[in-house]
């Protein structure tokens, strides 16, 4: 019986149109990159395992991808590209002293439960700004978002900002556990306005902060959100919070971009490592975020080097995905010629070819099939 080789559950093979469509996309997001300043960078497809443990806020372990070295040390392949970027970071650059700016392209591995239907491998590209704790960074980063979806020619779609300080301000009176704050921020996540509203009502809570806690799941849409938020607390560290989006929107009206962000103050990423401002893009035809991103003040200090950070990754492969189902044309990369030949004509091919070429045509030099008769003696 022949075997049949195929790939493993949550991989893929891409090729042909797609491939290319997948490079010329690729092409497009890394131009825009480029004109805000960011500088490449390339690190290991795997990392020691501390890189992404617990304590660095990345997702579980039992969703990486462990293996050991020759040595017994535990290795993962890298599931998110900001615990790798922030760790060269602190290795090779000062973001104490000088603003660092880094852009990065290559493939994330999650090890998803089969059920989701998740890919298990994903492209992923991104920017990291580290050594930057300004207002005027998270609305750049912001416009940066919208300029890579824009460049696709994507026009209808939605960038949903959160605020993580403002739900961990408020949190931080309750006294609730660890295990309890965990549900909590699931329920939250989910929307799940009568699980919220159920959990703080068992908790014997404050009235005014289990009100707001209870609101949490609903507060999302335009800037009367914003004031909305501010009316529900007077607790210094939330109001401060809710001031820096309402600076951040200001600033994004330079940009010309406000039109595409909208609030949403239940977003709470399973990434524990945000601070401060958190979002993500969405657009019609995949469910999936096209692009994630936030502000990461403390990342930086698990690797020896305290610096307040923000950046964002965009999943290609969601985005792709979202282009193709929109009918929206990448503009590929030129057709290839072919060229056929026997042997007897195969010198003036191999000039033709060489011609053409040199004139930046793509051409591909092919043999001619020659189908074989069989004759029969009668």
């Amino acid at each position: 019986m022949q075997r049949i080789f195929h790939t493993p559950e949550g991989v893929r093979d891409i090729y042909s149109q797609e491939c290319s469509r997948k490079q010329k996309l690729q092409e497009k997001l890394h131009r825009v990159f480029h004109q805000y300043g960011f500088e490449d960078i390339e690190t290991p497809t795997f990392e020691y395992f501390e890189v992404f443990s617990k304590e660095v806020g990345t997702i579980p372990s039992r969703e990486l991808y462990k293996f050991f070295d020759r040595e017994g040390n535990t290795l993962v392949l890298r599931p998110d590209f900001t615990p790798s970027v922030s760790r060269a970071c602190a290795t090779y650059f000062n973001p104490e002293k000088e603003v660092v700016s880094l852009c990065y392209t290559g493939n994330t591995f999650i090890n998803n439960s089969s059920f989701r239907g998740r890919l298990k491998e994903t492209t992923q590209m991104g920017v990291e700004r580290m050594g930057d704790d300004s207002p005027e960074a998270d609305a750049e980063i912001l416009a940066m978002t919208v300029e890579c979806l824009l460049a696709t020619g994507l026009t209808e779609f939605q960038v949903s900002v959160g605020q993580v300080d403002y739900y961990k301000a408020i949190f931080a009176q309750t006294g609730l556990s660890q295990e309890e704050e965990e549900e909590l921020r699931e329920l939250i996540s989910q929307k799940n306005y009568f699980g919220v509203e159920e959990l703080v009502k068992n908790k014997n809570m404050d009235k005014s902060l289990a009100r707001v806690l209870s609101q949490l799941p609903q507060m999302f849409g335009s800037t009367e959100v914003l004031e909305k938020a501010k009316s529900l607390t007077d607790n210094p560290q939330a109001l401060k919070a809710v001031a820096r989006l309402e600076e951040i929107y200001e600033l994004l009206k330079v940009y010309g971009y406000e039109k595409y962000v909208t609030f949403d103050f239940a977003m709470l990423s399973k990434y524990h490592y945000y601070t401060g401002i958190i979002f993500q893009a969405y657009t019609y035809g995949t469910g999936e975020a096209l692009i994630k991103g936030g502000r990461y003040n403390q990342l930086m200090k698990h690797f020896g080097k305290p610096a307040a950070s923000i950046g964002f990754a965009i999943v290609v492969d969601n985005l792709l995905m979202a282009l193709s189902r929109q009918k929206i044309e990448m503009e590929g990369e030129e057709g290839v010629t072919v060229i056929t030949y026997r042997k007897e004509n195969r010198i003036q091919a191999i000039q033709k070819a060489k011609e053409l070429r040199a004139q930046g045509r793509n051409v591909a030099l092919r043999p001619e099939k020659v189908t074989k008769v069989c004759e029969v003696e009668l």
